[in-house]
C-alpha cells in the first residue's frame, strides 16, 4: 500500500459505514494518530485487529455499538464520547472504565474519581469475595489431573458467577462479568501446588441457569462461525457429567404488583413460518426416502421456577424463531436464535451454542404464546426511521407486554383482554399489526404503531372478530395476508374477512371449514382445531384432537365453494389432498408446523416424539387413498438427569424450525426444551 493521504483515508472511510466497512489495515497504519471522529455511522463493535497505539481521543456518537468489550485494544484512550447508542446499558459504561485504564473523560464529563473507585476499590472488594469462596468451599484434588483440574475450575468459576454479589441489581451484568475479568486476567488463581497452577476462565457475562440434562451419547456441535455474543467454543455431551449451564440475562422490566390467579391448563399455538408458493398436487416423501438427518443437540431446562433443577411441572407453550434483517429492515438469511415461553418467563436461546442469551421475568404470570415483528423506529435529530425487531408475549393476565431484545428493553405492554390471552399473531406484510386471541372468545386486531428513541408508542384496536370458543392458532394465508384470516379454535375453523377499508369493525366469521372426520365417527367430537400452518401459499396443514391424523388441504379451492352471503349456512368442506399418518393421543393441543423452504411438516407427540413429513410437489394428480406414514419419526432423545438416570418423553406441546431447517426446537409438557439440528447426510 502506498503513501496514506487525506483523500485515501476519504475513500476508505465513507459515511454510514458499518463495523465490517472500516478499513482495518489502513488504520493500524496510522500509528501517531490521537483523535478519530467515528460519529453518525453504523458500527455495531470496533473490528477486531484494529490497533491505534497513539489514540487519545474517540467519538463514536450516534452509533449501533453493542460490545464494548471490541475496544479493548485501544488501551490508551483518555476521552470517549459514546451517546446516542441505543443498546449501551449503565452496565456498559462500568466495563468501559476497566477496559480502558487511562480513561478519564466520557461523553464530555471528567469521570477520574469515579474510574479510580472502580477499579481499585470496587476491584479490591470482588477479589477478596472471590478468594474467600475458594477458602471456604473449594480445594485442590489429591490426584491431580488435567481433567479433575478443569472440573474444579469450571466448578469455581460457576460458583463465583453464582454466588459473589457486590453493587445494586442495576449492575448485575456487570459484576458477572467483572468476576469473570477478575479470574482471568487481575490475579489469575493464586494457589500453586507443585507444577499445577489453577487459572480461571473468562466466560460471557451472563447469569448461569441450571443444565442437568445430558444424552445418552458423545458428540460434538458442528464447527459454524459464530456472532460476537457467544462463546467460542464446542459442546460436549456427555453422560457422566451434568452438561454445561446456560447463560441468562435478565431484561430490565416494569415492577409487576403481585395478582393472586389460579393458572389455566393451556395448550399455545405455534407462529407459521413464512410460506412460499407452491401447488395443490403434492407427494409425501415414505418412511424409506428422503430424510434431513435430524440430530439432538441440546436439552435445556431454562424456565424453572426460582431457577430450581428439579422443575418438572413447569409447561412450555410457545416457541418461534427470530427472524434476521438486513439494514433495510427485510427478512433474510438464517437464524438461530429462538425465543421460548412458559412459567413466569420468556426465553431468548440461541440454538448452536446452547446458550439462553437473555431471559425476561414477570412474577405471577403465565406465558403462553409470544410473536416476533419488524416496526420502525425513530431516533432524536435523525428523520431517518430504521427497522428493529420486536417481541410481543401474552399470557394469563390478558396483558400483551411488548419487549426490544437487542436492547434488553421492556418496553411497554397493554391490556388486550380481561381474560387470558391464548395466541398472537402479527401481519407479516405490516409488523405493526397484532391479532390477539383471548379466552373471552373475541379476536382482536391492534394497530401498536412504531416507537421512538424514547420507547413512546400508541395502540389502537382496529378490529373485533366473534367467535364461540377460544381461539388456539392464527394463520394469514401468504398471497392476502392483508385480507383474510384463519382462526382454529376449540370448537371449529373459521375464515374472517379482514380488510380494514371494510366495516363494520365487528365482524362475525365469513365462513367455518368443516373436515371429513367430523363426519367419519360422530361419537366423538373432534371440532378443536390445535394445529395449523400453511405448507405453501395454499396446502395448509391441519389436525383436529383425537383424529390420528393431519389434514393437507387447499385453501384456494376450499374458499371457492364459499357460500352465498344470503345463505344462513355457512359451513365449507376443506378440500383434501392427503391425509398423514400421526398419533392415536387423546391429549389435546399438541401443534404442528411447518417449514415451507423444505417442504416439511412436524408435530410432536405424547411421547416426546418429532413426526416429520417431506411433502414435495407432484405434477401427476394425486391420489386420495389411506393416511400416508412419516418420512421420519425422531424419538425422544433419552436426556438423563443428573444421578437418576434417563427422563422419559413428555408431550410436546410446541415446535419450531427456522426458515431453512438448520435448526429444529421441541418445547416439552414438562420444563424441558429440545434443540435439534440438521447435520450433514453421509
Amino acid at each position: 500500500m502506498g503513501k496514506i493521504t487525506e483523500k485515501l483515508l476519504l475513500e476508505k472511510l465513507k459515511a454510514g459505514s458499518s463495523s465490517s466497512d472500516l478499513p482495518v489495515p489502513l488504520l493500524s497504519r496510522l500509528r501517531c494518530l490521537e483523535q478519530l471522529d467515528l460519529s453518525g455511522n453504523r458500527l455495531q463493535e470496533m473490528p477486531s485487529g484494529l490497533v491505534l497505539p497513539s489514540l487519545r481521543s474517540l467519538d463514536l456518537t450516534n452509533n449501533e455499538m453493542e460490545d464494548v468489550t471490541t475496544l479493548d485494544t485501544l488501551t490508551t484512550l483518555e476521552d470517549l464520547r459514546i451517546e446516542d447508542n441505543l443498546y449501551i446499558t449503565v452496565n456498559d459504561n462500568y466495563k468501559l472504565i476497566i477496559l480502558l485504564p487511562k480513561l478519564r473523560f466520557y461523553n464530555g464529563k471528567d469521570i477520574s474519581n469515579t474510574a479510580n473507585h472502580v477499579r481499585y476499590a470496587n476491584s479490591e472488594n470482588l477479589r477478596k469475595r472471590v478468594l474467600a469462596l475458594w477458602e471456604t468451599s473449594f480445594s485442590l484434588p489429591d490426584h491431580r489431573t488435567a481433567e479433575k483440574l478443569a472440573i474444579v475450575e469450571r466448578d469455581f468459576v460457576s460458583a463465583v458467577r453464582h454466588k459473589v454479589k457486590y453493587g445494586p441489581s442495576s449492575l448485575t451484568d456487570y459484576t458477572k462479568w467483572r468476576v469473570g475479568f477478575n479470574c482471568l486476567l487481575r490475579f489469575s488463581f493464586p494457589y500453586k501446588d507443585n507444577d499445577f497452577c489453577f487459572i480461571g476462565v473468562q466466560l460471557e457475562p451472563c447469569i448461569f441457569s441450571h443444565w442437568f440434562l445430558t444424552l445418552p451419547f458423545r458428540f460434538l456441535t458442528s464447527k459454524r462461525k459464530r456472532s460476537a455474543s457467544a462463546v467460542k467454543s464446542d459442546v460436549t455431551l456427555n453422560p457422566q457429567k451434568i452438561a454445561r449451564s446456560s447463560r441468562l440475562q435478565s431484561i430490565p422490566h416494569k415492577a409487576e404488583r403481585p395478582i393472586s390467579t389460579t393458572p389455566r391448563t393451556h395448550k399455545a399455538a405455534q407462529i407459521p413460518a413464512t410460506p412460499i408458493r407452491g401447488q395443490s398436487k403434492l407427494l409425501v416423501t415414505p418412511g424409506n426416502g428422503l430424510r434431513e438427518n435430524l440430530q439432538p443437540l441440546h436439552v435445556l431446562q431454562c424456565h424453572s421456577k426460582q431457577d430450581s433443577p428439579d422443575d418438572f411441572s413447569t409447561q412450555l407453550w410457545a416457541c418461534s424463531f427470530q427472524p434476521p434483517l438486513d439494514y433495510n429492515g427485510d427478512v433474510n438469511g438464517a437464524t438461530r436464535i429462538v425465543a421460548t415461553c412458559g412459567g413466569e418467563s420468556v426465553c431468548l436461546i440461541d440454538c448452536e451454542t446452547g446458550l439462553v442469551m437473555k431471559k425476561y421475568k414477570v412474577p405471577g404470570e403465565e406465558f403462553f404464546s409470544l410473536a416476533w415483528s419488524t416496526v420502525l423506529m425513530s431516533r432524536k435529530g435523525n428523520i431517518c426511521l430504521r427497522p428493529c425487531s420486536i417481541l410481543a408475549a401474552g399470557g394469563k393476565r390478558g396483558l400483551v407486554k411488548l419487549l426490544h431484545p437487542r436492547a434488553n428493553m421492556a418496553y411497554g405492554e397493554f391490556r388486550a383482554s380481561r381474560k387470558a390471552l391464548s395466541i398472537l399473531c402479527f401481519s407479516p406484510r405490516q409488523g405493526n399489526l397484532l391479532f390477539t386471541g383471548s379466552y373471552d372468545k373475541n379476536i382482536l386486531l391492534w394497530d401498536i404503531g412504531g416507537v421512538d428513541s424514547d420507547y413512546n408508542f400508541k395502540v389502537t384496536q382496529l378490529l373485533v372478530l366473534e367467535t364461540t370458543s377460544t381461539p388456539l392458532h392464527f394463520c394469514l394465508p401468504p398471497a392476502t395476508p392483508d385480507t383474510h384470516l384463519i382462526a382454529a379454535c376449540e370448537k371449529g375453523l373459521h375464515s374472517y374477512n379482514i380488510q380494514l377499508n371494510k366495516d363494520p369493525k365487528k365482524r362475525s366469521e365469513e365462513m367455518e371449514i368443516t373436515f371429513p372426520v367430523y363426519e367419519k365417527d360422530k361419537d366423538h367430537d373432534y371440532h378443536t382445531i390445535d394445529g395449523l400452518g400453511f405448507l405453501t401459499n395454499d396446502v395448509v396443514a391441519s389436525k383436529s384432537h383425537m383424529q390420528g391424523s393431519i389434514y393437507l388441504w387447499s385453501w384456494n379451492d376450499t374458499r371457492a365453494q364459499r357460500p352465498n352471503r344470503k345463505k344462513k349456512k355457512k359451513e365449507v368442506c376443506a378440500v383434501i389432498l392427503v391425509e398423514l399418518q400421526w398419533s392415536s393421543t387423546d391429549i389435546p393441543y399438541l401443534s404442528l408446523n411447518t417449514c415451507p423452504s423444505k417442504g416439511y411438516v412436524v408435530c410432536g407427540d405424547e411421547r416426546g416424539r418429532l413426526w416429520t413429513y417431506h411433502v414435495t410437489d407432484l405434477k401427476a394428480n394425486f391420489r386420495s387413498g389411506k393416511a400416508i406414514p412419516a418420512t421420519e419419526i425422531l424419538a425422544w432423545p433419552l436426556p438423563v438427569r443428573n444421578g437418576q438416570g434417563p427422563v422419559e418423553g413428555p408431550p410436546i406441546n410446541s415446535v419450531a424450525m427456522d426458515p431453512e431447517l438448520r435448526y429444529l426446537v421441541a418445547l416439552s409438557d414438562k420444563n424441558m426444551a429440545v434443540v435439534w439440528i440438521r447435520t450433514e447426510s453421509s
